[in-house]
């Protein structure tokens, strides 16, 4: 990747990394149009939650559906889903085997390779041979999902908080 594809240009010239232009500058603007500090963490939060949901294929629908039901921010609970990605794929094996432990059921013994090919090859017959696998993943992720979601959110409040404040009164000198 070279310096051009990594950076963009603002309206004066300067360059934006793709970390500033993706991450810091959405979450600026929901807070400078007086998004509250607590509904963006809260928001964030649900993101992160539900983007290591250890079910291949439901992510984003349930991004969607959760944001709406709870009046969240879609494109920060997006935003915080689609940063998930990496762990999402990392905890699929350690949710389901977490979940045939707490169940008593046979360990599963695939590689996350193998059940992503399973599933994009024939996913109704990944379901019939993975969907016990999966109800596990899932009830250990349901274990682990209150306790993330609560202390993303209790992080991330202070942090969007100062945010907010540092990037109101630098709006106010710039205007």
């Amino acid at each position: 990747m070279t310096q051009a594809d990594s950076t963009t240009l603002t309206q004066d010239g300067a360059r934006r990394s793709w970390w500033r232009r993706w991450l810091v500058d959405p979450i600026r603007n929901q807070l400078v149009q007086g998004v509250s500090p607590g509904r963006l963490a809260w928001a964030a939060a649900v993101g992160v939650t539900i983007g290591i949901i250890p079910i291949m294929g439901t992510v984003s629908f349930l991004s969607v559906l959760t944001a709406a039901i709870f009046k969240l921010n879609q494109p920060v609970t997006h935003l915080f889903t689609r940063l998930m990605m990496p762990l999402h794929l990392a905890f699929i094996i350690p949710f389901i085997r977490l979940g045939q432990r707490l169940h008593g059921a046979e360990l599963l013994e695939a590689s996350v390779p193998e059940l992503v090919n399973r599933f994009k090859n024939d996913p109704m017959g990944f379901l019939g041979d993975f969907g016990l696998a999966a109800w596990h993943g899932f009830a250990a992720w349901l274990l682990v999902a209150p306790f993330l979601l609560l202390g993303v959110k209790l992080l991330l409040t202070p942090v969007f908080r100062a945010c907010a404040n540092k990037w109101s009164r630098n709006k106010e000198v710039t205007s």
